[in-house]
Parts: C-alpha cells; sequence; structure tokens
C-alpha cells in the first residue's frame, strides 16, 4: 500500500499503475469504469492519499469507490477538479492511524495510547 501527500499524486499514481496492470492497453485507450480513494490521517497529523482505477465496476481494491462509468474516466483522463473530488469524500471513511501501520475509522479510547491519539485528532 503506497500512499502520497497529495490527492493528485496518489491519482497519478494509480493512472500509471492500471496501465502497467493492463500492458495491452495504451493510455489514450483505456476504459476505466470505476475510480477509488482512500484518505489517510497519519500519528503525527499529515494527510495521506491512495487511489485506484479499475476496468470493471464493482471491482474490490484497498479503497472505498468514489465514482464510475464517465466520471471515473474523466479522473483517469486528468479531466477533474481536486476540491470537487474533496468534496464527494466522506470524512466517516477516513482512516485514523492509531500504531505504525495500523488504520481504523476512530482511535480506540479505552486504552491511554488511543486517547492520546484522538486528543491529537481532535486538535487539527
Amino acid at each position: 500500500m503506497t500512499m502520497y501527500a497529495t490527492l493528485e499524486e496518489a491519482i497519478d499514481a494509480a493512472r500509471e499503475e492500471f496501465l502497467a496492470n493492463n500492458p495491452s492497453v495504451n493510455e489514450e485507450d483505456a476504459n476505466v469504469q470505476q475510480f477509488n480513494i482512500q484518505k489517510y490521517v497519519m500519528q503525527d497529523g499529515d494527510i495521506m492519499w491512495q487511489a485506484e482505477f479499475f476496468a470493471d465496476e464493482g471491482d474490490d481494491g484497498e479503497c472505498l469507490p468514489l465514482l464510475s462509468g464517465e466520471a471515473a474516466q474523466s479522473v483517469f483522463d486528468g479531466e477533474f477538479d481536486e476540491i470537487e473530488l474533496r468534496q464527494e469524500w466522506q470524512e466517516e471513511n477516513t482512516l485514523h492511524e492509531w500504531d505504525e501501520g495500523e488504520f481504523q475509522l476512530e482511535p480506540p479510547l479505552d486504552t491511554e495510547e488511543g486517547q492520546a491519539a484522538a486528543d491529537e485528532w481532535d486538535e487539527r
């Protein structure tokens, strides 16, 4: 799982990965049906992103589906507004790092470490 500091970097990497996984398809002829993203909040408060493209709608990946059909193709083609994509993201789906490399939707509040992480996230 590779995460990127900006959503645009994550999208670029997802495009490259899609093309690498489909070597018989060139970028101009690619037919993308699904675009998935995931937002992460790291322990230090940094925001990280991960993105994926799929040729078939409904394919499972590591991220959550955000767009399908023509909308997914537009993002693949670079015709998107990053602000709009961020607005589409539902904050309750953001994963928070509570231990190195371990993520969950909310920090565990039953441990001192979890409470400290929750307090840190609330300060953002």
